[in-house]
């Protein structure tokens, strides 16, 4: 308590609130990868889409056979390319959190700086 209110300022502007700062930059981060289920989607990268697959039933028929292995090789396919593209967003998203983490962090540092500069220009333009 018998610190000068500029050292509390400065221990809560620099300390406090950057390890907030960093806080809530690491729960974006993690928010991000569970939305998109980035890891979960690369396991399953080659399943079947929405689980849509066809059995090969009794007996052995060509045709059918035929017909049942591309209809489950496109399910898959269709999965693959969706799962893909959810993972590049997904991806694309983090990346736009990183540097916008930067952007925060380094203008928190940067912000009394340009307070103090732009007060001081200020007064040098009125007098």
């Amino acid at each position: 308590m018998g610190q000068n209110i500029v050292l509390q300022f400065i221990k809560w502007y620099y300390f406090d609130q950057l390890k907030a700062i960093l806080k809530a930059w690491k729960n974006f981060l993690r928010f991000n990868l569970n939305y998109f289920s980035i890891s979960l989607l690369l396991k399953t990268l080659f399943s079947h889409w929405r689980r849509y697959q066809w059995s090969y039933g009794r007996g052995f028929d060509i045709k059918r056979y035929a017909e049942v292995f591309f209809s489950n090789l496109i399910s898959r396919i269709i999965g693959a390319i969706i799962r893909l593209f959810l993972v590049i967003i997904g991806i694309i998203m983090e990346i736009f959190i990183v540097l916008a983490g930067i952007i925060v962090f380094l203008g928190w540092l940067v912000l009394p700086v340009l307070l103090l500069a732009g007060l001081w220009f200020g007064f040098k333009v009125l007098f």
